[in-house]
């Protein structure tokens, strides 16, 4: 048999996929709001991308309080760095929305785009990763965190020792994975 060849779909993930089998048993009520997380994410993917590239290009937004417009103006007001990827580890990296560090002061701002309030605690550990990579001690520093959302801005002071505590959990985690990689992959 000659199977086709569906090449486009290479990486991408069904929303009735058979490996996340469990929408079979889905009611219309459960399966529409399974169809409306699924669309919120690419929306909240495509305004990712629409805030990185405005960012970029410096073209800041009309001054409201729409959560973009802040987000981008406040960005592009700041100097930040869109989209970076902060690595420790194959185990351990990702990818700050903003992130700057001057004058001895990290800043990381998060867009949020879905409905459900969020805790700091991502932009922490985008801070220890921050620090494990480039040798900084957070006690030698000053950490601002931002997260937009909902047409709002919360502000929060970056706790040096919440942020080595986490540090600390990165590196013993991933040697635990290493260990146990070895044991099973010898």
């Amino acid at each position: 048999m000659r199977f086709n060849s569906h090449s486009k779909l290479a990486g991408s993930h069904a929303l009735l996929s058979p490996s996340t089998y469990s929408w079979i048993n889905d009611d219309d009520q459960k399966m529409d709001a399974r169809i409306h997380s699924a669309f919120s994410a690419r929306r909240g993917t495509e305004l990712h991308e629409v805030a990185q590239r405005l960012i970029d290009l410096g073209i800041k937004l009309s001054d409201t309080t729409q959560t973009l417009n802040q987000y981008v103006n406040d960005c592009i007001g700041f100097r930040m760095t869109t989209e970076q990827s902060l690595y420790y580890s194959p185990n351990c990296f990702g990818t700050a929305d903003a992130i700057d560090f001057r004058l001895q002061k990290l800043k990381i701002f998060d867009l949020k785009t879905g409905i459900i309030r969020t805790k700091v605690t991502q932009l922490e550990v985008y801070a220890a990763l921050f620090c494990l990579e480039y040798n900084i001690k957070p006690m030698s520093i000053e950490m601002e965190f931002r997260i937009y959302q909902n047409d709002q801005v919360f502000i929060f002071d970056g706790d040096p020792i919440e942020v080595s505590r986490i540090m600390v959990q990165i590196i013993a985690y991933d040697r635990r994975i290493e260990e146990l990689r070895m044991e099973a992959y010898g």
